[in-house]
């Protein structure tokens, strides 16, 4: 598994029977998993919910797979964001698709059919690959995610496992605003139909009195009104 706690896998596949076989392999291996069958669906969950990796069947409605692929890396291009992890599943043995694939980013490409048990392998192979153990800073704040130690200006700062998760995941993903159902599946593999968002916003607040200098005023930890928190670097 990576460094992530829970993480996020969406599933892209226009066949039912797919999507619940590799829901159930993922699901018992401790990823949280989505399903969409749509391509225009899958960009707008992407957009909303940020997985940790997206398996992408090339044949959907909506938007077939090597356009959505393509979507994805024109967006984080032009925001400068890290590029996500896509692993793509076809049941075409030509060797066309998967080099356009590869040459519009894909990580990875599987050839159906396949083995539940190899797909959830290349996931966790490409999660560490996006993910490798070490370290993560941000000018003055540094997260080791092998020692699950913080750093402040070279002081170490004592955070609780939750603490130490949920700042590994915002500065694993600077600039992006996550709201606060967004944290709650990606950190504490939760809902808020089981847990409260307040246990966000507790962990936030916990956070900035720890890492930051003047918790009112924060250098890394921010708000954004009506929506949720973001790093910035």
């Amino acid at each position: 598994m990576s460094g992530i706690s829970h993480p996020h896998v969406l599933v892209v596949d226009d066949d039912e029977r797919v999507r619940t076989l590799l829901s159930w392999q993922l699901e018992s291996e401790g990823f949280i998993v989505r399903c969409t069958a749509d391509g225009t669906d899958a960009l707008e969950r992407i957009e909303q919910d940020h997985p940790d990796v997206v398996v992408l069947d090339l044949s959907l409605p909506g938007v077939a797979g090597l356009d959505v692929l393509r979507r994805v890396r024109e967006r984080e291009e032009a925001a400068c964001a890290t590029p996500l992890p896509v692993i793509i599943l076809s049941g075409r043995t030509g060797e066309t698709d998967r080099i356009v694939g590869l040459d519009l980013g894909a990580d990875d490409y599987l050839v159906k059919p396949f083995s539940p048990g190899e797909l959830a392998a290349r996931v966790r192979s490409v999660l560490r690959r996006a993910h490798p153990p070490g370290s993560a800073s941000s000018s003055g704040l540094r997260v080791d995610t092998g020692t699950r130690e913080v750093f402040v200006s070279g002081r170490r700062v004592d955070l609780t496992a939750r603490e130490f998760d949920l700042l590994a995941f915002l500065i694993r993903n600077p600039r992006q605003v996550f709201t606060r159902p967004q944290l709650l599946r990606s950190v504490w593999a939760s809902e808020v139909s089981w847990q409260s968002e307040a246990t966000v916003t507790e962990h936030i607040h916990r956070l900035r009195g720890k890492v930051e200098d003047d918790p009112a005023h924060p250098r890394w930890l921010h708000t954004v009104r009506g929506v949720g928190y973001r790093l910035e670097p």
